[in-house]
């Protein structure tokens, strides 16, 4: 396969929670492939720091601090997107989070704010992306879901319930843009070695931690961690002309995880 299937140059990319962990390895990667990046998060200073990465690479780029779960915060970040850059090729849904609480310990506040910061923010992002690739007639939209989307997650189960959200809208959003040359898929990592389950572990997990973190190693056949730079690639592929025939489609990233929990 040539390597020219993945060039992403002349391509504009908006990545939401590009301040750090698998959102900034994203936006760099995306730079790496040839890609002006628009990136976005609530800290306007981390998403700066991304920004300055991508132009040290030679490409574009703009930061838009922007509250994902607010509608007109999302309508300012596509317009201050198409102003600089006059288009939109490529939209990565990434931004999310969590917090561990049992089911039965969680209150409707809690449910409702993990809703709407990992389903919600996707609806209100795909869509304002997508009316500009409507009429470009051609764009590429994925959504980082996650393992706890496809096996049970006790760890925090509205976070499930909306990563298993991203993978039917998923499905549904590629059938309402495909009349339109719009791809739309999904990636489901597993645990990745930033953010949220640095936290969960309270350490820098590697294969000599096994015990720490609740024994998740001992699940993973591939023997370690993830880091943001494993999902990289799969990005890659999915907004690319490689995968010009995939749509509707999620993406395993997770070490064999779910093959031996599904």
């Amino acid at each position: 396969m040539s390597s020219s299937l993945f060039n992403l140059d002349g391509k504009v990319a908006i990545v939401t929670g590009a301040g750090r962990g698998i959102g900034k390895a994203i936006a760099l990667g995306l730079a790496d492939a040839g890609a002006d990046v628009v990136v976005s998060a609530r800290t306007a200073a981390d998403i700066e720091a991304t920004a300055e990465e991508v132009r040290a690479k030679g490409r574009k780029s703009l930061a838009v601090p922007t509250d994902v779960r607010v509608a007109d915060q999302v309508s300012n970040l596509v317009e201050k997107s198409m102003a600089e850059f006059g288009r939109i090729d490529i939209l990565v849904n990434n931004a999310g989070g969590s917090f561990i609480a049992g089911t039965m310990d969680l209150s409707e506040g809690g449910w409702d704010a993990i809703v709407r910061e990992n389903l919600k923010s996707v609806f209100l992002c795909s869509k304002a992306a997508a009316k500009v690739m409507i009429s470009q007639k051609k764009g590429n939209i994925v959504s980082i879901a996650s393992v706890a989307g496809i096996a049970s997650y006790t760890l925090c189960a509205p976070y499930g319930a909306a990563k298993a959200g991203i993978v039917n809208f998923t499905k549904t959003l590629a059938m309402d843009l495909a009349p339109y040359n719009i791809r739309v898929n999904a990636i489901a990592p597993g645990f990745i070695a930033s953010g949220g389950l640095l936290q969960l572990l309270g350490t820098k997990p590697d294969t000599s931690e096994q015990e720490k973190g609740g024994g998740f190693l001992e699940h993973i056949p591939l023997g370690r961690y993830g880091q943001p730079e494993d999902i990289v690639g799969g990005i890659t592929y999915l907004v690319s002309d490689a995968s010009s025939y995939v749509t509707g489609q999620t993406l395993v990233i997770d070490g064999g995880l779910t093959n031996k929990l599904v």
